[in-house]
C-alpha cells in the first residue's frame, strides 16, 4: 500500500505531465507542508522562479487567511513583472482549503487562470 505522500506524488507529475510555464504564462505552483504554506510562479520553459511567497512572514494561526495573503502577494509579485495569466498547478493536493485559498487571493490580486 502507498503511503499519502506517494499517492499525492503520483498525482502531481500526472498533473505536470499534461502543463508547462513559460515566461508569458508562468505556472503558479502550490506547495503544503506541515510547517507552511509556499506558492511560486515558475517559467518551465527557462528553468526558473520569477516569484514566490511563503506563510513565513505571516503568523503561525492564520490560517485560510495567510492562503488567501499567499495568493494576494504573488498576484502583487506577477503584476510588478507584467504578469496578468498563469497556468494554476495545485501540486497535487484536493482543491479545497489552503490551495482554494491560494487560488481565490491570486484571482482577486488581478491574476487569470
Amino acid at each position: 500500500m502507498q503511503s499519502t505522500l506517494d499517492q499525492r506524488q503520483r498525482r502531481h507529475r500526472r498533473i505536470r505531465a499534461k502543463m508547462s510555464g513559460t515566461a508569458i504564462r508562468p505556472r503558479l505552483s502550490v506547495f503544503k507542508s506541515n510547517r507552511g504554506l509556499y506558492a511560486q510562479l515558475i517559467d518551465d520553459a527557462a528553468g526558473r522562479t520569477l516569484a514566490a511567497a511563503s506563510s513565513a512572514r505571516l503568523p503561525a494561526d492564520a490560517g485560510k487567511n495567510a492562503a488567501r495573503e499567499i495568493g494576494k502577494a504573488i498576484a502583487v509579485q506577477a503584476r510588478e513583472k507584467k504578469i496578468s495569466a498563469v497556468v494554476f498547478d495545485r501540486g497535487g493536493y484536493r482543491y479545497i482549503g489552503a490551495v482554494k485559498e491560494v487560488a481565490e487571493g491570486a484571482r482577486e490580486g488581478g491574476l487569470v487562470f
